[in-house]
């Protein structure tokens, strides 16, 4: 039968049927909520739970410390008085800075054997400058000279390309040297009492040491996560060649990290002189040993390329609980080092067996 002129001008889609209308409104029909959470539920545990052994161990330890904790709470009054947990705090902060530094160092590839002695010397500087030209030229000039170390190792690591072990070690020796003949290895005494007013300085019961840790701690956070630099250092530590092509300035890099660990070591330095009251060149020779034994406690690997500020802060703070309770039961010194040693073997031999399993 021919078609009209009128069916002839109407659309195509005049003539849907209710069926197609149905098959339509059924199709854009909204999904139901179950599949959505399907979606978002997996992403969330993703970054929840860890996907890599250094995160896998930095979570154990986190938990270890956290149970260590609670556990000296219940069993010991002493250790959950709120004077001795300042005190762990306090005690974590000089190191615990240090850490900090050696943290960005590690995820560059590297790390620095001299922040103890350079720790001692930058006090030493500040506590004899002090003595001539105040406490406030004293700070700065012992803040320079932590740079300055930490800037000359750069340059031996990055320009020269000297090993990490092998310049941070010679840097150590030099330091040792020259802060011994300056000195006479005797302490600087007596200093201004303003060093031990800015000691003693505390705020709602936290004191000025802690407070210095707490503030450090987040500055290299903010720089780790929130900067093109810290970027930067993730990328260098990954792969330095790749770095470079991509068009990193790797020296750079690599100059700035060592040097912030020079300033950290300082800040360490010129916050024991504000409490001890003296200027000691033999103070610090274990703080470069205890920084990266934090680090890799907190589940962070020499490898480079991963990591973050937090493994710093959870291996400090767990060592300084182990050496507190220590102290509580009244247990030799002496097992200190031997458990320290002990944990840390222990988290680098369970994340070289997950990668191991990975693999």
């Amino acid at each position: 039968m021919p078609l009209t002129e009128d069916q002839q001008k109407r659309p195509p889609s005049a003539g849907i049927s209710v069926d197609d209308v149905g098959r339509s409104t059924r199709s854009a029909a909204p999904q139901p909520l179950h599949a959505s959470s399907q979606e978002w539920l997996p992403a969330l545990l993703k970054r929840i739970l860890p996907s890599t052994p250094s995160q896998v161990v930095q979570r154990v330890m986190l938990t270890v410390l956290v149970a260590s904790v609670v556990i000296l709470g219940i069993a010991n009054p002493i250790f959950r008085q709120s004077d001795n947990l300042l005190n762990v705090l306090q005690q974590a902060a000089m190191v615990g800075i240090i850490a900090g530094g050696m943290q960005l160092m590690i995820i560059s590839g590297g790390f620095d054997l001299s922040v103890g002695i350079v720790a001692a010397a930058a006090g030493c500087a500040a506590a004899y400058v002090s003595l001539q030209h105040g406490i406030a030229i004293g700070i700065l000039v012992g803040l320079v000279a932590g740079l300055l170390a930490g800037f000359v190792n750069g340059i031996l690591v990055a320009k020269i390309g000297i090993n990490p072990f092998v310049a941070t070690f010679g840097t150590q020796a030099v330091v040792t040297g020259l802060l011994y003949a300056a000195t006479g290895a005797t302490p600087i005494a007596p200093l201004p009492s303003g060093w031990t007013d800015l000691g003693l300085k505390n705020i709602a019961g936290i004191s000025f040491a802690s407070l210095t840790f707490v503030v450090v701690i987040l500055i290299l956070l903010f720089v780790l996560r929130c900067t093109l630099f810290g970027q930067h250092i993730y990328a260098v530590g990954s792969n330095k060649e790749g770095s470079r092509r991509a068009g990193i300035h790797v020296d750079r890099v690599l100059i700035a990290v060592y040097a912030i660990g020079g300033l950290c070591a300082a800040i360490a330095g010129i916050l024991l002189v504000s409490i001890s009251g003296i200027g000691s060149p033999a103070t610090g020779t274990q703080w470069a040993l205890l920084a990266i034994a934090a680090v890799i406690i907190g589940g962070t690997p020499l490898t480079g390329g991963v990591g973050g500020i937090s493994s710093a802060v959870i291996g400090i703070l767990s060592l300084t609980v182990l050496t507190n309770a220590l102290n509580l039961y009244s247990v030799s010194a002496y097992w200190q080092p031997a458990l320290t040693g002990t944990a840390v073997l222990l988290a680098v031999g369970f994340e070289a067996f997950r990668s191991a399993r990975k693999r």
